[in-house]
């Protein structure tokens, strides 16, 4: 059983962030209560890799059966994640006052793109427009063209869904300690500009030119970090920073000292990616693996997610799993002695609910009244 076991945690459905870090917090064990809008209950299931290992309750949060329903489910509950916007749970009459009166050890998370207070709290957005503000997008993409998405990755998960269980964690262990709950304030800018902290002290030290893209040792400038192209049209990468690390590109790649010498000389690296381009384009992307894979070069295949499971370190660590037939991350970190798990796939909108209700002490004449009133499904 996981690190979380014991441990329930309720999940407003949503998108995102928000699923992310229930997911990963289900796959440390703690039991996942995902409540489904009363519209979901005969939708057909998504192929939604977070709600693995969660259970699913339908609620018809609009019924004032369904919101006392909720309510009693947080009396036994350690956690609930909010994923709407500032403002809707206090509507609907589960905002952190009304739940934490019910359970004063509760820790309210919210997980939201502006936060929860601002000028931008209450307009939409997405993860491109979180990392807009916070200098990411910015420094993304080759000099002289305009900036590139990094998928979602840096807003909605890395400064999201992750930001989201890092908080959930140390609310969990205070209260454990105080015997208090709180509200938690999960903002993706706020993430998003956590991970921009390194380039915030390259900068201070002039090490960074933040005006420019493409100008700067880990931005696509230097030659020894960079992606490149092979002869068969595939890509790979390098990322050969330390001198001795270095030293080893230059020896495995057949690199002369004349040319390539001089490595910090930022003047020279446009002349060194083209001369680096024109050798690693003589090979094909497996003849350069059979080459460098392995080294200090630090090189790695550049390779699609559909791919990426099938490559041998992935596959000797166990890094994917499958789960209802869909290739997917296997939990993560790993554990020694609670190891992390799936419990099982993406539950039925609703699948749970009755199972749910008489765990926490719901009658099954009240679960049947319920349900005929239309609060649950």
């Amino acid at each position: 059983m996981g690190p979380l076991n014991g441990y329930t945690v309720i999940e407003l459905a949503g998108i995102g962030p928000a699923p992310m870090g229930g997911m990963i917090l289900a796959d440390m064990g703690a039991e996942v209560i995902r409540i489904d809008r009363a519209s979901s209950a005969n939708a057909p299931v998504m192929k939604d890799v977070s709600s693995r290992g969660k259970k699913s309750v339908v609620l018809n949060l609009k019924d004032p059966a369904g919101l006392e329903t909720l309510l009693r489910m947080v009396e036994n509950a350690d956690a609930i994640i909010d994923p709407y916007r500032p403002g809707v749970c206090e509507k609907l009459g589960i905002g952190p006052e009304a739940c934490m009166a019910r359970n004063s050890k509760l820790v309210f998370a919210r997980m939201t793109g502006w936060g929860q207070e601002g000028p931008l709290s209450k307009a939409a957005g997405h993860d491109i427009n979180y990392i807009s503000i916070t200098g990411a997008l910015y420094a993304m993409g080759r000099k002289g063209e305009k900036p590139v998405p990094p998928l979602n990755l840096v807003g909605d998960m890395g400064g999201g869904g992750m930001l989201l269980v890092n908080g959930i964690l140390a609310a969990l262990l205070e209260a454990a300690n105080s015997g208090k709950g709180q509200v938690i304030d999960a903002a993706m800018v706020d993430g998003a500009a956590q991970l921009m902290w390194m380039f915030h002290g390259f900068e201070a030290m002039g090490m960074w030119d933040a005006s420019q893209r493409e100008s700067n040792l880990l931005d696509g400038a230097a030659h020894f970090y960079d992606t490149y192209e092979c002869a068969d049209g595939e890509y790979i990468s390098i990322g050969s920073i330390e001198p001795q690390f270095y030293a080893l590109l230059k020896e495995l790649a057949g690199l002369s000292e004349e040319e390539f010498g001089d490595q910090n000389n930022q003047a020279l690296w446009p002349e060194m990616t083209d001369k680096l381009t024109a050798v690693f384009k003589q090979k094909t992307q497996a003849q350069w693996c059979d080459i460098m894979e392995g080294t200090d070069v630090c090189f790695a295949p550049v390779l699609n997610f559909v791919d990426a499971p099938n490559h041998p370190a992935n596959v000797a660590r166990d890094t994917y799993i499958e789960v209802d037939g869909i290739t997917q991350p296997a939990p993560a970190p790993r554990f020694s002695r609670t190891p992390a798990s799936v419990q099982h796939g993406g539950h039925q909108p609703g699948q749970d609910t009755d199972a749910v209700l008489k765990a926490m002490g719901f009658a099954e004449q009240e679960i049947a009244g319920l349900r005929e009133a239309g609060a649950i499904h």
